[in-house]
């Protein structure tokens, strides 16, 4: 019996022919019969009509596929610089026709990357483009030579022995250790058999690895500015991303990098890494943010990262580590000093800074419990992995690397507009007056004082660190299996029909095109839906209860669209929470396009969320104010078609403008935004006042804002209930982990490390938690204020009214 096409437009043949027009996929309008994965590519470009693209299938013909629904848009261009901290960079290096450039699959090398052609060379394409790429010559003497007469070095040198001359022999002699620990010569056999290798395990692990010809045009022409070095800051997803990087700036022409590394590694893994091109911090250098207590080693450091960006050699730095996103690391921000102290010492007249998404459908190597640290690793578990991939014939998804656009550090620097706002008032003088209901005088006695950002280089450190890093995640591609995992998480938590969830990947794929956001992937949408489930299928061995497990792992891979749409999601979250101040008192309305909301509650509202969470978990740029944000985010939901604006307000609409005024506390305000609605309404001007819209076409899109960013509020509640627990003081590891630990205990929300580190970096801003200084060293201690009973509640309260419905 077939459906009705009314009622059920998804299941109507129609339907199927119009948005599945391809040859070999759907033999008839109502077939359901499997097809092969499609490589997937980019968005169609421009505003063009609908047109075919071709895809070769791994075993069967070419497919031609049509992709409606994709086509009325332009291709998304992110990677964009900061137009507010680097205006002079906006127009550099940007290729006009970028758009449509389209894309190529830079795991699959051709006789078109070496200088030969013939059948021959199409079966050996591989091993010749790998002899012929460009790796540098190095003399060891040469740069253990300049390092020792780098005038850091020598002044750190010195001061180590401050009461002798000390033996010069021993001093080089030290030198020369600390930069072996740093680095090797290169090994150029070793680099082309590995370069030889890696595409064949990279065509094992992902069914492509997707670069955007345009993006590639704008770093090559980077690259050829005489006397600058390039400096990729990246994303960190997975243990892949070091060796994907270097082999692409390789094989594209742009150079071979220096790629840091991070320490846990086993010495024979790290020695074949320095071969290879890998850097690491030296081990002598103080785990401490503080740069006075770095000596030699630090010195050592700054002099080799100086004599890399005289030679204009590559150097890619992660800002990240993949078990806690989102966070700038402790190694990045050391790295990110040695390039200020290049720049000022004038080692180099500037620096082009080229932040870099990498988006995977499933990551490899990545923990499935909960994102807790890798183990070290060594050369034999990478074999392992390397051949297990090899004889593997399971592809794990798609990848798509994407650079964004260069801008100059100097101009960074001279700008230096995120500094400021860091160092302005934090959430401990501003939030808690709303959080407890007192004065700013008041709350001035609560807790200790935030701790400080350091001097004003490590206060640079942090605003470029968390400028790149908000840089590298906007421009990251959302992929097909984010996309499935969030509506599976967050829209259909029970069972739901396959045409269901076809209508709303479609709409939810529509919602992030029209948001200016890249995807990863195209294709038939039947095709691009079941590879996505076929990747969700859970492994063989998964640790814990079969349901805790599953919904942890759906919610870090819908982690992506959660960051891109997270703004809009605070948005959401506080029209939640004006409505359950307003609806105990005047009644549920017949429908929710009757209620309005006040301009000036709802920037409170949302003003309020800003300055409790983190901007960069929230996917906005740290050289805005809250404020700014607030406006933004009002200004996406109007557009979004979520609120209509609505100036006068009917005496039969519900109104929701019923909150206490507590903006202002003796002259000092919440944010810094200025509201002239109440003055007006004073004086007989309308307010300015939205009703709530539905989108058309996404029912319920308000909701699904909403159940995003709960697991984010549901980790800041729980941590609220977990400070009553814990003996105070503890060391801040200890807590973290002890944290997971009752994360894992709630049997609706799942344990995630960067959502608690997330929470507690909160907590320490709000003066929450404070810390000490014990004789094991420093520990976290319950501040004074929240030692109350009373006091958690408020604040279990304040962040209680932003959750879901």
């Amino acid at each position: 019996m077939g459906c009705c096409g009314v009622c059920n437009p998804l299941n109507h043949p129609q339907f199927h022919r119009s948005f599945f027009v391809s040859a070999g996929f759907f033999p008839g309008p109502l077939s359901t019969s499997a097809s092969p994965s499609p490589q997937f590519g980019g968005v169609p470009s421009a505003m063009t009509p609908p047109k075919i693209q071709t895809w070769s299938g791994r075993s069967g013909p070419k497919l031609e596929v049509f992709i409606p629904f994709l086509g009325k848009y332009h291709r998304p261009v992110s990677g964009r610089c900061c137009q507010t901290c680097t205006p002079r960079s906006w127009d550099g290096f940007y290729p006009e026709d970028l758009a449509a450039l389209g894309f190529r699959d830079a795991s699959r090398l051709t006789e078109a990357d070496t200088r030969f052609r013939g059948w021959l060379v199409r079966r050996v394409c591989g091993f010749l483009a790998a002899w012929e790429w460009k790796i540098p010559a190095e003399s060891a003497g040469e740069l253990l030579a300049r390092v020792c007469s780098s005038r850091r070095v020598q002044d750190a040198a010195s001061s180590r022995e401050p009461g002798s001359g000390g033996d010069e022999g021993s001093r080089k002699e030290e030198i020369c250790q600390i930069l072996r620990e740093i680095q090797a010569p290169l090994s150029p056999l070793l680099l082309r058999l590995c370069h030889w290798l890696l595409p064949k395990l990279l065509t094992r692990l992902f069914l492509g690895v997707q670069l955007h010809r345009g993006q590639l045009e704008m770093v090559l022409r980077a690259a050829r500015t005489p006397e600058v070095p390039l400096v990729f800051l990246c994303s960190h997803q997975s243990l892949v991303d070091g060796p994907l990087l270097s082999f692409l700036l390789l094989s594209q022409g742009i150079g071979l990098p220096r790629v840091a590394v991070s320490a846990g590694t086993s010495p024979g893994l790290r020695s074949l890494l320095q071969r290879l091109g890998g850097i690491f911090l030296p081990s002598g250098m103080s785990p401490a943010r503080s740069d006075q207590d770095e000596g030699l080693p630090g010195a050592v450091l700054d002099a080799y990262v100086q004599e890399v960006l005289r030679g204009r050699q590559p150097l890619v730095l992660f800002l990240e580590e993949p078990w806690a996103a989102l966070r700038l690391a402790e190694p990045a921000r050391r790295w990110l000093l040695r390039l200020l102290r290049a720049l000022r010492d004038g080692a180099v007249p500037d620096v082009l800074l080229l932040p870099v998404g990498i988006a995977y459908d499933l990551a490899p190597g990545r923990a499935e419990r909960d994102g807790a640290p890798p183990q070290p690793l060594g050369v034999g578990s990478c074999l392992r992995a390397a051949f297990q991939a090899l004889l593997s014939c399971q592809h794990r998804g798609c990848a798509q690397v994407d650079f964004s656009q260069p801008f100059s550090l100097r101009e960074f620097v001279d700008n230096n507009l995120v500094g400021p706002i860091l160092t302005g008032n934090r959430p401990e003088q501003l939030l808690l007056p709303t959080i407890l209901g007192r004065s700013p005088l008041d709350v001035g006695t609560v807790g200790a004082p935030s701790p400080s950002l350091g001097s004003e280089e490590q206060i640079l450190v942090t605003a470029l660190g968390l400028h790149a890093l908000s840089d590298s995640r906007a421009c990251s591609a959302v992929m097909a299996v984010g996309i499935t995992a969030a509506l599976l998480l967050h829209r259909h938590q029970e069972a739901v029909l396959l045409p269901r969830l076809m209508w709303d990947f479609s709409e939810l794929l529509e919602q992030l095109l029209l948001r200016g956001r890249a995807v990863g992937f195209s294709g038939q949408l039947r095709a691009l839906l079941g590879h996505s489930l076929r990747l969700l299928q859970p492994p063989r061995a998964m640790p814990g209860p079969p349901e805790a497990s599953a919904r942890a792992r759906l919610g870090r891979l819908a982690g992506g669209v959660r960051h891109h749409l997270a703004g809009e999601a605070a948005g959401a979250c506080a029209i939640r929470a004006l409505l359950l101040e307003v609806l105990p008192i005047v009644g549920p309305p017949s429908s929710p396009t009757r209620i309005v909301l006040s301009r000036a509650e709802l920037l409170h509202k949302i003003l309020e969320l800003l300055q409790l969470l983190p901007p960069t978990l929230l996917g906005l740029q740290p050289c805005q104010p809250p404020d700014c944000h607030s406006l933004h985010i009002l200004d996406k939901l109007i557009l979004g078609g979520l609120l209509e604006e609505e100036e006068e307000v009917d005496s039969e609409r519900w109104g929701c403008d019923v909150a206490p005024r507590r903006r202002s506390w003796r002259g000092q305000s919440l944010g810094f935004f200025s509201d002239d609605s109440d003055s007006d309404g004073e004086h007989g001007v309308p307010k300015q006042c939205y009703k709530l819209r539905e989108p058309q076409g996404f029912p319920g899109f308000l909701l699904f804002l909403c159940r995003l960013l709960s697991p984010v509020l549901q980790t800041y509640g729980r941590a609220v209930q977990f400070l009553q627990r814990p003996p105070w003081p503890q060391p801040e590891e200890d807590y973290v982990e002890a944290l997971l630990e009752f994360l894992a205990e709630d049997e609706d929300g799942y344990p995630d490390r960067s959502l608690a580190l997330s929470s507690l970096q909160s907590f320490k801003d709000m003066g929450v938690l404070e810390e000490l200084q014990t004789p094991t060293g420093p520990a976290l201690q319950l501040s004074q204020p929240f030692q109350s009973a009373s006091n958690r509640e408020k604040l279990a309260a304040f962040i209680h009214q932003f959750t879901q419905l």
